[in-house]
């Protein structure tokens, strides 16, 4: 199983990784050592007990303070993700979840990146359920920095490929101040970059045309009362950045719909929570095997069915093997539903995004992956989040979905709910270290932030 999950780009090893086995002491393993099951290595590997607080202690040497590298290699052969409390000399420094690995013999290894102290180092593996940890084999410890977050300004994901997302660059520039003139621009054949000055204000559909760039100008421009709309083109080439965006009463703020390569980014996307969830319709969907599009750097806020990735339970046909979505570093705050919600796509790549205060009733939840879409969720933050993650039991009348949770941080927040393996990712990328993901968010994200 191991084999299906996407592989993380690493940072130059700055030396080389030490091993310290879980079956040597200074490590402590809450449970009994054993070797009943092949592929570990060393003499034997943890098997701590099914308690809260069967834990596994590793003490480690590091030369002078800084960040670390951890690989702690695991196997876990139950069908549920094991969670537990990454402890760092005494302090809880995240969460961590251990995703099911199929079979007792197949090991994989979780790599996490922690502050450490020069000289010894307790790191210590605290299960938060009484399922207890899944067998340790050893952590590779390894000094070195942080990776750093993608760059602000950069593509990456799904609309990178099948031959990337340029907009409007091999245009020419034009400055639009009304309404109407945006429209007529962004409905004009041919590439262009559009950059909107001020808050523009209509009504209706805008239906962009293929190759453009559409960039607010400075921090408080952008559209409202009108649904941008990029439909029926392969390759459609359209970016949308650096732009406050308004709910639509009724209608989507932005929808995709069999269109390929769309990149949504740096833009602040809010509207205003009514007593009726559908006083709106989605602020960002994406349907009818839309392909191909990235949603970085955004912040969406105070809205109910926030992004749909598939719009039927029953257009399998249409969706299934299209649907390739990046989020990554958007801030999701008050944004009740669909964060995304996904039917069929795979494998949508959520990564690196700051959830919040999603919580308004028992039903809310940040993300469902639903219809056998397959979903890669990774180094999130949720805090106060109803539901993190929706999948092996659907939602609403929908089909389950698969999905693989690590290294999420939940505070305050229902589990991420994980089922089945996903499909490799082609594209490189490097997670940013969970720890770090809502400061970068909060001061990155969103209109005036490029």
């Amino acid at each position: 199983m191991a084999g299906a999950f996407a592989a993380l780009s690493q940072p130059a090893a700055h030396a080389a990784p030490t091993r310290y086995e879980a079956e040597t002491s200074p490590a402590v393993c809450t449970g009994t050592i054993d070797s009943n099951h092949s592929g570990y290595s060393g003499s034997g590997f943890c098997n701590g007990n099914n308690a809260t607080g069967a834990y596994a202690q590793f003490t480690v040497n590091a030369g002078a303070a800084g960040t670390a590298t951890l690989g702690v290699r695991f196997a876990n052969g139950t069908t549920s993700a094991r969670t537990a409390d990454l402890i760092v000399n005494g302090s809880t420094v995240q969460s961590v979840s251990f995703e099911a690995t199929g079979t007792w013999n197949t090991w994989v290894t979780k790599t996490l990146t922690v502050s450490v102290n020069s000289g010894s180092n307790t790191i210590r593996l605290n299960p938060t359920t009484s399922n207890g940890l899944p067998n340790i084999d050893h952590l590779d410890f390894e000094a070195g920095g942080t990776p750093p977050p993608p760059p602000p300004g950069g593509i990456i994901g799904w609309a990178t490929q099948g031959g990337g997302t340029t907009g409007g660059a091999a245009g020419s520039t034009v400055t639009v101040s009304t309404f109407a003139d945006f429209r007529t621009q962004a409905q004009a054949a041919g590439a262009r970059t559009i950059l909107v000055n001020g808050m523009l204000s209509g009504s209706g559909t805008v239906e962009i045309s293929a190759n453009k760039t559409i960039r607010g100008v400075g921090a408080n421009s952008g559209i409202s009362g009108t649904t941008l709309n990029i439909e029926d083109m392969s390759p459609a080439n359209v970016i949308i950045q650096n732009m406050n965006i308004r709910g639509v009463p009724g209608n989507d703020a932005i929808q995709i719909e069999n269109a390929t390569h769309a990149w949504i980014d740096h833009n602040t996307l809010s509207s205003t929570i009514e007593s009726d969830p559908d006083y709106y319709d989605g602020m960002l969907d994406i349907t009818h095997g839309a392909d191909y599009i990235t949603v970085s750097w955004n912040v969406f806020r105070n809205h109910w069915k926030n992004s749909l990735v598939g719009h039927s339970d029953s257009n399998a046909g249409e969706d299934r093997g299209h649907l390739r979505v990046t989020y990554h570093h958007n801030w999701f705050d008050r944004t009740f539903e669909r964060s995304p919600r996904v039917r069929f796509g795979e494998t949508v790549h959520v990564f690196n995004n700051y959830y919040s205060n999603i919580n308004h009733n028992t039903s809310s939840y940040a993300i469902a992956s639903v219809m056998d879409a397959g979903l890669l969720v990774e180094a999130n933050v949720f805090e106060n989040v109803q539901q993190a993650c929706w999948s092996a039991s659907g939602y609403g009348d929908s089909d389950p979905g698969r999905l693989v949770a690590r290294n999420n941080s939940l505070t305050n927040s229902g589990p991420c709910e994980i089922n089945g393996s996903v499909a490799a990712l082609p594209y490189g990328y490097t997670a940013e270290n969970v720890g770090t993901v809502k400061s970068s968010v909060t001061a990155g994200a969103g209109a005036g932030k490029l």
